[in-house]
């Protein structure tokens, strides 16, 4: 049902379309643009602003209960606007809120005809309903701003389609960028019980990992232990190495563990692998045959039945993939919400309880534009930070872990032994602040190897497993420590210290 011009008011009394601030306001929100081909009211509910202002005047304590819920912004009609302003100003001086104390901040601001005088002020108390309402009343008015929000953003999106710029990717970005900006009515984070918070101390989970089934484990069993069972929800985790040490080998171990063993959805940007050459990493770990072989399809009748069993484990792991070169936040930030949505829609189809999303996993932070058109000058330590700290808040919204590689610095390299350290990230804009924890790799043979070895010897390493240790530098929430691990060079594959390997696993040819 479309909207009225407004909703009427309580009082019968209603803005008119022939208000010329109206008309202003309609222009702004595309009511009278040229995309129009018929009349269309702007979304308002003139009732609930009446009432939930009257309810504020007139009852001592009811701003405090609403505060957080609105802005001067959120209102359509002007006096409105120019009301609420004054009702924060009021408060901002600890005085008493009424309809005395705000008219005399209005005629201070010059602005007391505009809201309608004394008489206005006068009128919405006296004609409210009732008081005990206030939160409905405001959650209309929140709902109505957000809809001429989207129409807005609409405008916008519509404007930059009519440029039809050469670069249609950043477009689109900036598209998502104009759409997330829309705040969803529930934008107040309230107080919480501590009482009702209780359990998490002693050890029951959060709601959210309750419902989905408890933390999402590594699969690495003394790093589940060290991180309280696995990987929370709303924790970002920083899994930080050299180039080449195995960061994404291991960030594929665990969304195969994830998705395999917990049976968990699990998102992985890509960001410099494409995503074929993900499925090959993840087929020739799982099935021991050296990617070079996959590739040129040389491989014994032993390996193929090897391969067929690992795409017949894999093909039943939910682990969606996106390739796309050179994502921004916005971009990262939207997909990650729709696919999240979209999976908690099919899991209550199913009835399935929560789903969702067990795992995001980007690969890798230096490779996320932080800014849709970034200026030439832009300091590239400062779109870092805003990076990190955007996928934290990612995760604390849709509490989802996420696991985001870095890049560490070379200075590791300068020290011996080449052990990383959390200054290595210092470098690297916020990271290591925004982090709840911090892993990094470590791999003494790669250090120890003579860089002068032939090809014959390099081959010879490559066939056997290494020793390689996790480092659990930083830990919001528990203890830092070590973690051994094995890593099979041969196919890029990190395995659980305790893991017995399979017979005949241990050599490749």
């Amino acid at each position: 049902m479309p909207w009225p011009v407004t909703r009427p008011s309580l009082r019968g009394a209603a803005v008119v379309s022939s208000d010329p601030t109206y008309d202003e306001l309609a222009d702004e929100y595309g009511q009278n643009g040229r995309s129009r081909s018929a009349p269309r009211g702007v979304p308002q509910d003139q009732a609930a602003e009446e009432s939930v202002l009257g309810a504020i005047l007139a009852e001592h304590g009811v701003y405090e209960r609403l505060a957080g819920m609105l802005e001067p912004g959120d209102f359509m009609d002007p006096r409105h606007k120019a009301i609420f302003a004054a009702v924060l100003s009021v408060f901002d001086r600890y005085e008493a809120i009424d309809q005395i104390t705000v008219a005399a901040e209005l005629s201070n601001q010059g602005r007391l005809q505009e809201a309608g005088g004394q008489a206005y002020l006068n009128q919405l108390v006296y004609e409210l309903p009732a008081t005990v309402g206030a939160e409905h009343y405001a959650r209309l008015v929140q709902r109505a701003s957000t809809y001429r929000d989207m129409i807005r953003a609409a405008g916008e999106i519509g404007e930059l389609a009519y440029r039809a710029d050469p670069n249609i990717g950043e477009s689109l970005t900036q598209a998502v960028e104009l759409l997330y900006g829309v705040r969803g009515a529930d934008r107040r984070q309230d107080f919480r019980l501590l009482q009702d918070l209780l359990s998490d101390v002693l050890g029951e989970g959060s709601d959210d990992d309750t419902e989905a089934g408890g933390p999402t484990r590594t699969g690495f069993q003394d790093l589940d232990a060290l991180l309280n069972e696995g990987m929370h929800g709303s924790d970002l985790i920083v899994l930080a190495a050299r180039p080449s040490v195995g960061k994404s080998a291991l960030a594929l171990t665990v969304a195969r563990n994830a998705a395999i063993g917990q049976e968990l959805p699990v998102a992985i940007f890509s960001l410099e692998m494409s995503a074929e050459q993900v499925a090959a990493r993840l087929v020739s770990a799982e099935s021991h045959v050296e990617s070079a072989r996959l590739r040129v399809g040389r491989h014994t009748d032993e390996q193929e039945g090897q391969i067929s069993r690992a795409i017949g484990l894999l093909s039943r792991a939910e682990i969606h993939i996106d390739d796309t070169a050179g994502q921004t936040l916005a971009e990262i930030r939207a997909k990650s919400r729709n696919l999240h949505t979209r999976l908690q829609e099919q899991a209550h189809r199913r009835g399935k309880g929560h789903g969702g999303l067990g795992l995001i996993i980007v690969d890798h932070i230096q490779l996320v534009h932080g800014f849709s058109r970034a200026p030439a000058d832009t300091n590239r330590v400062s779109e870092i930070s805003l990076i990190s700290r955007t996928l934290k808040e990612i995760a604390r919204e849709l509490q989802i872990p996420i696991l985001a590689l870095s890049q560490l610095s070379r200075a590791v390299e300068r020290r011996h032994p080449p052990v990383p350290q959390l200054s290595d990230l210092r470098e690297s804009g916020s990271i290591e602040q925004d982090a709840d924890v911090v892993v990094f790799i470590y791999r003494e043979d790669m250090y120890d190897r003579d860089e002068y070895q032939d090809d014959l010897v390099d081959a010879a390493h490559q066939g056997r497993n290494e020793v390689a240790q996790l480092l659990v530098a930083k830990h919001r929430h528990g203890a830092v420590g070590k973690v051994d691990v094995r890593f099979v060079p041969a196919v890029a594959k990190f395995e659980d210290f305790y893991a017995q390997p399979e017979p005949g696993m241990d050599e490749f040819g």
